[in-house]
């Protein structure tokens, strides 16, 4: 019975600040939205990084007759020598374990290789002395790439050493500063919601100052005349975080299984339904408790008033 009171009460209260309430469940909803597709986006950061870091090789290329490196002879390709002290070196006890598997390349077979992806007008411009012979390493930890650049970087008939997974970087940078600025935005939303269900809260409390003048003269508790107040904050709250837990299934849905898996051939992981569903509870935590909070105190500042 006192439980259904209090519910009434909650209820009757949503109705009677029905504009209000409205514009909770809407600035909710846009708030945890931007939350959801911000952690959407950081997950994907994640999964591409992991996926790409398994397969990024470090590479070492040798000096090829065309190359004006300074550890390289001019016109003169790196010597059986140099290169059987690379290959040494990579079988050493200090760089071993770091790496998983390498493999050798000759510059004919980068030759035939650049065939395959040019024209074949280019056959009669390319030659294999124009090709550096190479070494492409696949690493245990590809965090640990600069122990491979450093080892062999300056050393005599080494070109250079490259770290295929530094070509994504601005990648990954721009996609996480696009996620620190929907994080911001979501912020700020987050703060105006806040501050719109204190406001509705204590309008809420103006409109039923009789209603509340009465239960304390007949020795209602705080906390019994606090709870439909905050029922309110969290119900709209909670209205606004379910449409925003349909709003990350259809980015998911919409726009990465039927839009960007069909037309971005080169990333070939992506979030899936199953992200959406670790990211919906978050989102609707995140709504209530907020609403829990600011409703809860702002009551209580309105009743010591």
């Amino acid at each position: 019975m006192r439980f259904r009171l209090i519910l009434g009460e909650a209820l009757s209260g949503l109705r009677r600040n029905a504009s209000m309430v409205i514009s909770i469940i809407l600035v909710t909803f846009v708030s945890l939205t931007f939350v959801g597709a911000a952690i959407l986006m950081q997950m994907q950061i994640g999964i591409m990084r992991d996926y790409w870091a398994d397969r990024a090789q470090v590479t070492v290329y040798m000096c090829a007759p065309v190359s004006t490196a300074t550890t390289c002879t001019a016109g003169q390709a790196a010597t059986p020598e140099q290169v059987a002290e690379v290959q040494a070196k990579l079988d050493s006890a200090a760089i071993a374990p770091l790496i998983r598997d390498s493999r050798f390349e000759t510059q004919e077979e980068a030759y035939n290789n650049a065939l395959q992806l040019f024209p074949e007008d280019y056959a009669d411009v390319l030659s294999p002395e124009q090709f550096n012979e190479s070494f492409s390493i696949n690493l245990v930890d590809q965090r640990q790439s600069d122990v491979i650049i450093e080892a062999f970087a300056g050393q005599a008939g080494v070109e250079e050493v490259k770290d295929q997974l530094q070509y994504l970087e601005p990648l990954f940078s721009a996609l996480t500063v696009a996620t620190y600025i929907a994080v911001g935005i979501a912020g700020l939303m987050l703060v105006a919601a806040v501050l719109l269900i204190a406001t509705t809260i204590r309008l809420s409390a103006f409109a039923r100052r009789r209603e509340i003048g009465i239960m304390r003269l007949v020795g209602a508790s705080n906390r019994f005349i606090q709870t439909p107040f905050i029922l309110e904050g969290v119900f709209a709250a909670f209205i606004g975080s379910v449409l925003a837990s349909g709003a990350v299934v259809a980015i998911v849905h919409f726009g990465v299984n039927q839009y960007l898996r069909e037309r971005i051939d080169f990333v070939t992981t992506w979030i899936g339904m199953s992200d959406a569903w670790v990211v919906i509870p978050v989102i609707i935590v995140i709504g209530v408790v907020l609403a829990a909070i600011s409703a809860g105190f702002a009551i209580r500042r309105w009743l010591r008033a």
